[in-house]
């Protein structure tokens, strides 16, 4: 067996939102932590989501009412303990994300807070559109500033059990052999892997080049147990035209704002704002029949109205609300206030994963996971916006239950 050239309290695997708040918070707790990440701090999905982050926070909202919601548009798979302990959480977590340095989006003063699908109430907040970015900024720098030993452009090569203690092989690019890390505990949040099953496979995805799915197959080889592999979430409305946009999520917040979905004929099948999966369903169902519009490359897909929001709101509201996403079609030639744009579901989150507990713990002993690696929180359906809150809580939860099992 390999000699450990480093020692460590906690070593955490991923650097997306889940790793860098275990991070912080393991750090927080006094343990010596190393954070690893295949390219630079913070590349990953969670730089990627735009529409925002939920939390019963509103006046008329209830952490009850959030469980309920989330528990039945996972179509009651989630594990309930899990579902309690995100949903609980979310109000806490939203304050200490604003005590980082995430400024969230307010209209004269209040928090904005939407409405988005699945939910029964408004119960969404944002962070201008970018929600995720602007997570990853506040966070990157928190870990920059707290006491953790960043390995970036690194990755997994291997991980083993020595004594109560875990062996890891981590391979930074351009050296020679990888070094061995002797670790007291570990937090798996390398994320659910999606963007390797969707190249495996040939389809779309809106998922980071890196998240690629070596540390979850690893983790179940070595014996974790793991629910709902297979489930994976399509994003509903991903860009079909034009091409330099193929793939391109628009955030469910466009649906929010007013935009509606329609077939070739002009009329409307689904009620835009039911739970991901009953509306991704709804589009291929529409083109399965017939219904659909083909773009010029014969790619086929649906209609969604985005000029409706204007036509609502007023003219400028979506130049404000959406400024990223008008500005991304307007420089492909799209002005979507006055145009039409054709969508149709790519892949985008795994429901399920590696199974853990409310302390984040696996089923192995000393290893933690949070974020999109694990299984059981969201059932088999996510809603929009409560994997930010996911990576918030539990990987809070993974940093603060790795440092203790390290003392």
């Amino acid at each position: 067996m390999a000699q450990a050239e480093k020692t460590c309290d906690v070593l955490v695997i991923g650097s997306g939102g889940a790793g860098m708040c275990a991070t912080v918070s393991a750090t927080e707790a006094g343990a010596a932590t190393i954070v690893v990440t295949k390219s630079k701090l913070g590349a990953s999905n969670t730089s990627r989501a735009q529409g925002g982050i939920q939390a019963a926070i509103g006046e008329d909202d209830t952490t009850e009412s959030h469980f309920e919601d989330t528990f039945a548009a996972g179509h009651d798979d989630g594990r309930p303990e899990l579902v309690r302990t995100l949903t609980e959480a979310g109000p806490e977590a939203i304050e200490w994300l604003d005590r980082v340095g995430v400024d969230f989006s307010r209209d004269e003063g209040q928090l904005r807070i939407l409405r988005c699908g699945g939910a029964s109430r408004p119960r969404l907040l944002q962070a201008g559109e970018r929600t995720g970015a602007e997570m990853v900024q506040a966070l990157r720098a928190a870990v920059r500033a707290s006491s953790a030993d960043v390995w970036e452009s690194s990755s997994l090569q291997s991980l083993e059990p020595e004594g109560e203690d875990w062996l890891a092989a981590i391979q930074t690019k351009g050296a020679n052999a990888p070094r061995h890390v002797l670790a007291r505990s570990v937090v798996l949040a390398a994320g659910g892997g999606l963007r390797g099953e969707a190249d495996a496979l040939g389809v779309g995805s809106t998922n980071h080049p890196d998240a690629t799915p070596e540390v979850l197959r690893s983790a179940i080889e070595l014996g974790a147990k793991a629910e709902h592999l297979d489930s994976w979430q399509r994003h509903p409305t991903g860009s079909v035209w034009p091409e330099p946009l193929s793939g391109y999520a628009l955030p469910e917040t466009t649906r929010s704002y007013g935009a509606t979905l329609h077939d070739a004929s002009g009329d409307r099948f689904v009620d835009e704002l039911a739970p991901r999966d009953v509306v991704a369903q709804a589009i291929i169902d529409v083109v399965d029949e017939g219904r659909g519009v083909a773009a010029p490359n014969g790619q086929q897909g649906v209609w969604l109205d985005t000029a409706a929001i204007d036509r609502e709101h007023g003219a400028g509201f979506t130049a404000d609300r959406l400024a990223y996403v008008h500005g991304r079609y307007g420089k492909a030639g799209v002005d979507i206030t006055a145009e039409r744009v054709l969508v149709y579901p790519v892949l985008h989150y795994r429901n399920g994963g590696l199974l853990i507990d409310i302390n984040a713990s696996t089923s192995l002993p000393g290893i933690f996971a949070a974020g999109e690696i694990t299984g059981g929180v969201h059932g088999t359906n996510r809603l929009m916006g409560n994997s930010l809150l996911d990576t918030v809580v539990f990987g809070r939860i993974a940093g603060r239950s790795a440092a203790e099992a390290s003392r």
